[in-house]
């Protein structure tokens, strides 16, 4: 894309405004945009402009200000402007997008209007879709920083299970690049930036012959880590990434265009910081056995006491092709992909300098998709699509919990020395057995699903100003799981409640051992697992839900627009892939009928079932000679939320009753002069759990039902502040800030209600570009150092003790790149 001079936006200040924000964030794209300084340009009026603003949030391109649905827009520019390198920086621009990364690189959470899940364990997928480039990625890790000439990020806010499938009851983020390009073109990046970062990015692209082009891409991120080890380990949270990308677009006629994208990344690094927030009654005892646990006073000095250096390796690759075949009144689109991610890491999960707990753990996921749609076209009354789309995915997965040359003396000097050395005399068992530095629980899980959809979507112009919209889909998924376990904990394999006679040992002989088996009970936290499929579990979920939309749009005129809508949504039931993956108690009965429990037996949950969406709105889209301001009242809900806990030894998977948010979102933009842009955008949130017994709490199940769900915020707002200037002989640039705002939230119900989080984040940049393509940058994040906690968990075997991962400190640096 040809770079427009300032004057022309002197000229036209709406194009400024349009060129600078207009989404939530107070930026929106350009899609397929005239070089500004043509005549063609020229003779356009502002209404062209703003029609060459287009989504894809329906799957066909539209103007976004005519589009009645709640969507948010951030462009490449803006993306590259501001550093964002992943999709957490987005945040940053978007208010009603959360992204919280957790205990690994390759692990991210994401909400949408306060709703969302799909946490480190891997069994629950996102209930906010993440699409690039039409292609569904079922898991987190998508590193958009990577993609080269981004053309925008749109974030679809409320269910959008009709179009976009099974697991999008939350929301959309749909990722868009641009294709390759028949006109020669190259761009290379040069960054350097504080705790030594190293930044390496560039592509090319030409045409191969009239109907094939190309491009390839290519970057490298490193960076030092801002964690710094107090016992002399390696520093955390480093960048170690890099990515390569391969395109080819085949347009052997006028009406047929195929799209071909290979990709392959690959990230190694030490993540991620954990502080110690409350230190619990056993923290003496690790510091007496000569163990580090850091004071809660240095939760934002970015220490490490672990006592083994972190890895987390993540390779990502796939394929993908795209075929669009015009007929006379309709497209013909199919999009089939393949996609492979391997990931493994090892952490000290105690998180102290004692070797008590180290955790090992790897993932396979193989993934293929296909989707076929067709869609009307030309200017008609009557507009339409139909599709379906085929997902298959095998997830294989597991852990290692080793115990460590710490972990019997950590349980000696907590006082059970004594009873745990009575117990082994008892059990014939040699001493030191229990909680021996052999002693480990290896859990593998398999996950296989498949699924599919059917939908179509009308449009009917019932007048000229008023557009009625139905769609519908119908999603069918089924999940075949399966677990097994090598378990050599001695302890926990003890049955001190229905087994009086373990090892031959009746308990009636023992008097002595009696008073203190709840003791002994109290610290088995890691019972043998009972594997499934079995002849009471079959280990298998099937769903199927019909959901649907309905909208009403009215034009008033050109510049000012009102919609109404309704939707369903539909995620299909999430296995809980961790240890604490337990039969359900309706299994009890039938299980010990058939003599398959397990020493220390306890019940659960195995799977959270299907959650279901819906969601009312309002809106009004404006737009005006120096801005424009949108705005969406709603009324959502979800019903059986999938809620996953940790809760230090695994995950607790349940659903809730019902969750539900009465909310406004909003963004705004004001030329304030024709070079300087002001955005505003935010949303505002009623969130309150309706109905949710047995959740899991600080002390236990409690009922939370009229509550308000932990980790949303009831407000969040950002705003920009964009100048931009032009020094003459070609040389334009711009000096940019950035401001998010996220209001006081309880970080996790199963925390302690004083643990919170409040942001107020800075972010700033500037920047100058010369006419020989020629660019310079500087960027700041988090230029006032705010300082907040992302999430928060209780650690293993160390009751009453809470941590929490800090936000990233400052971070800044400067680019050089050139573009032909």
């Amino acid at each position: 894309m040809e770079k427009c001079p300032l004057s022309f936006f002197k000229r036209k200040p709406l194009a400024l405004m349009v060129a600078v924000t207009l989404g939530l964030s107070g930026h929106v794209a350009h899609a397929q945009e005239s070089t500004p300084n043509t005549p063609q340009a020229e003779a356009q009026t502002d209404d062209d402009l703003f029609e060459q603003i287009l989504i894809t949030a329906s799957k066909r391109q539209t103007g976004l200000q005519e589009t009645p649905i709640a969507v948010t827009v951030t462009t490449g520019e803006d993306i590259a402007q501001t550093q964002v390198l992943d999709i957490q920086d987005l945040q940053a621009l978007v208010p009603t997008l959360r992204v919280t990364p957790l205990q690994r690189s390759s692990n991210t959470n994401f909400s949408i209007r306060g709703f969302g899940n799909g946490t480190n364990n891997t069994g629950i997928e996102p209930s906010v879709g993440v699409f690039i480039d039409g292609v569904y990625r079922s898991r987190a890790a998508a590193q958009i920083g990577d993609l080269p000439r981004l053309e925008q990020v749109e974030v679809l806010s409320g269910p959008q299970s009709t179009l976009f499938g099974k697991n999008a009851s939350a929301g959309v983020i749909n990722v868009r690049t641009a294709g390759p390009s028949f006109i020669e073109a190259a761009k290379v990046e040069l960054g350097v930036g504080n705790f030594n970062q190293r930044l390496l990015r560039g592509y090319y692209t030409n045409g191969i012959t009239e109907e094939l082009a190309f491009s390839v891409s290519g970057g490298i991120n490193k960076r030092d880590g801002y964690t710094d080890s107090v016992v002399g380990l390696d520093d955390m949270n480093n960048r170690d990434r890099w990515n390569v990308r391969g395109q080819a677009l085949y347009e052997p006629t006028e009406d047929t265009r195929i799209r071909f994208i290979a990709d392959y990344s690959e990230i190694d690094e030490r993540c991620c910081t954990v502080a110690d927030v409350i230190n619990g009654p056993t923290t003496a005892a690790v510091r007496a056995l000569g163990g580090t646990v850091l004071d809660v006073e240095d939760q934002f000095e970015f220490k490490s006491a672990l006592n083994q250096n972190s890895t987390n390796t993540v390779e990502d690759g796939g394929v993908s092709v795209q075929i669009d075949v015009d007929y006379d009144s309709f497209t013909l689109t199919s999009i089939t992909a393949f996609r492979k991610n391997t990931s493994s890491y090892d952490s000290d999960v105690d998180y102290t300098s004692l070797d008590i707990l180290t955790e090992t753990g790897n993932t396979d996921i193989e993934t293929f998709t296909q989707e076929f749609r067709l869609t009307s076209t030309g200017d008609n009354e009557f507009d339409w699509m139909v599709g379906g789309f085929y997902f298959s995915e095998e997830v294989d997965t597991g852990d290692v919990l080793y115990y460590g040359e710490g972990t019997r003396p950590f349980f000696n000097i907590l006082g059970l020395q004594p009873l745990l050395e009575s117990a082994e005399d008892v059990y014939a068992q040699p001493r030191n057995a229990f909680f021996n530095a052999s002693n480990f629980v290896a859990t593998d899980f398999l996950q296989e699903n498949d699924a599919f959809s059917l939908f179509a979507t009308v449009d009917y112009d019932l007048s000229d100003k008023l557009t009625a919209t139905l769609g519908i889909s119908y999603t069918d998924d089924e999940k075949d799981v399966s677990v097994s376990q090598v378990h050599n904990e001695t302890l926990s394999a003890i049955d001190f409640d229905t087994d009086p006679t373990v090892f031959g040992v009746p308990l009636a002989f023992i008097p002595d051992l009696q008073p203190f088996v709840p003791t002994l009970k109290g610290v088995q936290f890691l019972p043998p697992q009972l594997i499934f499929p079995n002849e009471v579990e079959g280990g298998n979920t099937n769903d199927s839900k019909t959901t649907w939309n309905v909208r009403l749009a009215y034009e008033v005129n050109r510049n000012f627009n009102v919609f109404a809508s309704a939707a369903t949504g539909f995620k299909a039931s999430s296995w809980n892939l961790s240890r604490d993956t337990r039969p359900f108690p309706s299994d009890q009965q039938a299980l010990e009928t058939a003599s398959l429990t397990r020493a220390n037996q306890s019940y659960g949950t195995r799977y959270a079932g299907a959650e279901e969406s819906t969601v009312y709105e309002l809106g009004v889209k404006a737009r005006f000679k120096r801005g424009a301001f949108n705005v969406t009242l709603f009324d959502q809900t979800i019903e059986g939320f999938q809620s996953s806990i940790f809760v230090g030894t695994g995950f607790v998977l349940a659903n809730a009753g019902e969750q539900s948010t009465k909310g406004v979102e909003f963004d705004s933009t004001f030329n304030l002069t024709d070079e300087l842009v002001f955005s505003f955008g935010g949303t505002i949130l009623d969130p309150v759990y309706d109905s949710f017994e047995g959740a899991n709490g600080v002390d236990g199940p409690v009922d939370l039902s009229g509550t308000q769900p932990a980790g949303i915020h009831e407000r969040s707002f950002v705003a920009g502040l964009t100048y931009n200037f032009e020094l003459g002989n070609g040389m334009y640039g711009f000096v940019r800030s950035d401001y998010l705002y996220e209001s006081e939230a309880r970080l996790v119900e199963n925390v302690p209600a004083e643990l919170t989080r409040e942001v107020g984040t800075l972010n700033a940049s500037a920047g100058l570009t010369m006419d020989n393509g020629l660019s310079f940058k500087v960027w700041v994040r988090n230029l006032n150092n705010d300082e907040y906690f992302l999430s928060a968990f209780p650690p293993p075997i160390q009751a009453g003790s809470y941590n929490a991962y800090p936000n990233q400190p400052r971070t800044f640096g400067a680019t050089v790149s050139y573009e032909f």
